[in-house]
């Protein structure tokens, strides 16, 4: 009940029901009759056994909220777990519990992510899509019965021999493997054809090569229609495509002309720190669009003959790959759920040659890329037929990529920090159970985060003083960040209000100030702290009073615009 509380505390405060339902939670009203009731229970927990598993709350009238949202529910909690062990195929085994809310009596069904594919006494089986329940075609059911068995498509025979392999392609695999930074891969371009074939999973076990080894290596896979991938640039989001390139197998070269036609069209926004290092700010980050193509490639159903598709633009960039994401894996997991290969042979040979993720990070490198060059994080959607991720290309906020790359490497390279760091860029404060959600991590999980980024040596949060010794504090940005973020923040104008108002009771206190006491004051470095006293003098809140002209020591005191003691100006500045 714990973990479903908040939700209903939202439904009572008075969203909707049917828009607080996830991938992994439903609302439901108990039918008139116990038959009907029974059925359509089972039903909804067929459709999260056949996805990730997830949680059914009875008792809630999804298309109401507040108080009228909670209409009961007078079912037996032990007779419901017998009923749905009885209507489905295999015998689903569930959780149920009572609760009560609002002087109502609810039970929350608990359905674990399943090991088989279930299905309704009736034979129907269906699967939890995004908040909806929907029927499986035959595909959808042999994909799912394979990939929770553990069978590999892609290691079976395809029946064609060894001398089917392109020898371009192997001598590309060579060459990424000649080059690799690693000493264990650099041995494997020393083998022989064969060996490096088994390495590289290519071989069933008949002896010809395996479905994998046909699709990296051979051209005209059984397995493929035409193309493998289909690359259109256009100049506009909207307009008429100015390039566009059709590839075929074998994929380990379709993967890198694909690549490198991204790369050609990608432009560069050049960024000088504060250190004198310059930041070269791509449109799209390589690294990110690498990781997603790469997905598309070990991660599409190419049983479905469809082709990996990528539409570049300056104002943005789409890559869509066939078929669903692998049965685990949603859109609100996919961060922490971590890789899990629909082929892992095929996955296998192309972590080999150092083209996708070892250990399944390749969408949290999307993600920290994204965020360090400045921009929103990517979108990635999902459809009973694709796959498709999408990087906006909006221009870079270089202010949040300067001040990301100030950051220590390890916070720079952890995807819970950036993505903390871009929430707050947008929102005054947030709290764990705000957090959550977005980083995909339990509360506890967030307030961790939350607690690592505000302690030193990193701190750049800090827990309000109201509610500093709640289990779970709000948190914001300290004043410092908040300068060196500057128009980053979408409250920079309260933020500049701050400012104003230290540096006010500093030249009230002292007379003048200078750009050394601003960045003791702010603790940002001599560039920004010019920029402050820049957007001081221009409002005339100071002039300049020394005759130095230059320099961390130019003084400045009050301008014409600076606020009187006692000035109604003067006493909000005060306050605030």
């Amino acid at each position: 009940m714990t973990s479903s509380l908040p939700v209903l505390r939202k439904i009572l405060a008075g969203t909707a029901a049917a828009k607080c339902e996830t991938e992994t939670l439903d609302f439901k009203q108990a039918k008139p009759t116990l038959k009907e009731a029974f059925q359509d229970l089972a039903e909804a927990c067929v459709c999260f056994a056949n996805a990730s598993g997830g949680t059914v709350i009875v008792g809630v009238a999804d298309n109401k909220s507040g108080e009228d949202a909670f209409v009961g529910c007078d079912l037996d909690a032990s007779l419901l777990r017998s009923k749905i062990h009885q209507l489905t195929m295999p015998s689903l085994l569930v959780d149920v519990r009572e609760m009560e809310f609002v002087g109502k009596r609810l039970l929350e069904i608990g359905v674990p992510e399943g090991l088989e594919v279930y299905a309704t006494a009736k034979g129907y089986t269906y699967q939890r899509i995004n908040t909806d329940c929907l029927p499986m075609r035959p595909l959808d059911v042999t994909r799912l019965s394979e990939e929770r068995r553990g069978f590999d498509w892609s290691a079976t025979a395809s029946g064609r021999p060894l001398d089917d392999v392109d020898p371009l392609a192997l001598r590309y695999c060579r060459r990424l493997l000649a080059g690799s930074a690693d000493p264990s891969r650099q041995r494997y371009a020393q083998f022989g054809d064969r060996d490096l074939l088994n390495a590289l999973h290519a071989i069933a076990d008949d002896g010809t090569l395996s479905r994998s080894g046909e699709l990296m290596l051979c051209q005209n896979p059984s397995s493929l229609g035409m193309y493998a991938a289909v690359y259109q640039h256009k100049r506009t989001q909207s307009g008429e495509a100015d390039a566009v390139l059709r590839v075929g197998a074998p994929l380990v070269l379709a993967f890198d002309e694909i690549l490198q036609a991204m790369r050609a069209r990608q432009g560069i926004t050049p960024v000088t720190l504060a250190d004198g290092r310059q930041l070269q700010i791509e449109d799209y980050p390589s690294a990110a669009i690498r990781e997603a193509l790469v997905n598309a490639f070990i991660h599409g159903d190419w049983r479905m003959k469809g082709v990996v598709q990528v539409e570049h633009s300056p104002q943005y960039l789409r890559i869509e790959s066939p078929g669903p994401l692998v049965s685990g894996v949603t859109t609100s997991n996919i961060l922490t759920r971590g890789s899990r290969a629909r082929f892992p042979a095929l996955a296998s040979g192309f972590r080999l040659l150092g083209l996708a993720e070892e250990v399944g990070q390749g969408v949290d490198r999307m993600y920290r890329e994204m965020i360090k060059s400045g921009r929103d994080v990517p979108v990635i959607t999902e459809g009973p037929e694709h796959v498709a991720v999408l990087f906006r290309g909006e221009p870079p906020n270089t202010r949040i990529a300067k001040f990301v790359a100030s950051l220590p490497q390890e916070e720079q390279d952890d995807t819970d920090a950036m993505i903390i760091i871009r929430m707050l860029c947008g929102k005054r404060a947030v709290r764990s159970l705000e957090v959550a959600p977005v980083i995909q991590r339990s509360p506890d999980e967030a307030q961790a985060a939350l607690h690592r980024l505000a302690a030193e040596p990193v701190g750049v949060l800090e827990p309000t003083r109201a509610t500093m010794r709640h289990r779970y504090p709000t948190y914001r940005l300290r004043a410092n960040v908040i300068a060196r973020l500057g128009s980053a923040v979408a409250y920079h104008s309260r933020a500049t209000d701050d400012i104003d108002r230290k540096i006010i009771d500093h030249v009230r206190d002292y007379g003048e100030v200078n750009n050394r006491t601003i960045q003791r004051l702010f603790d940002v470095d001599v560039y920004q702290a010019r920029d402050i006293i820049r957007d001081l003098v221009g409002r005339e809140l100071l002039t300049r009073t020394s005759e130095q002209k230059r320099g961390t020591a130019v003084r400045y005191g009050p301008g014409p615009e600076f606020p009187r003691a006692g000035s109604r100006r003067g006493r909000r500045s005060a306050t605030d």
